[in-house]
């Protein structure tokens, strides 16, 4: 089993709190585009990831359970 981060570029807004909650994940360019470092987190990204999609202040981010690692 593995994770997946999606983004849902209509709801981002730039805010940054995935940035500053997983900066080794996300990175939030001038311009407020999104970038994510590794869609699939595992071990000790998963649980600032995890936070990053809790705090999302505009619900932009999800976090699914894939079946193949």
């Amino acid at each position: 089993m593995g994770w997946r981060i999606t983004i849902d570029r209509d709801l981002c807004q730039g805010h940054g709190m995935c940035e500053v909650e997983a900066p080794e994940t996300f990175t939030l360019s001038k311009d407020g585009t999104l970038a994510i470092h590794d869609e699939h987190p595992s071990g000790e990204a998963l649980e600032p990831v995890r936070e990053a999609v809790r705090y999302c202040p505009v619900r932009a981010l999800s976090l699914t359970e894939t079946s193949g690692g």
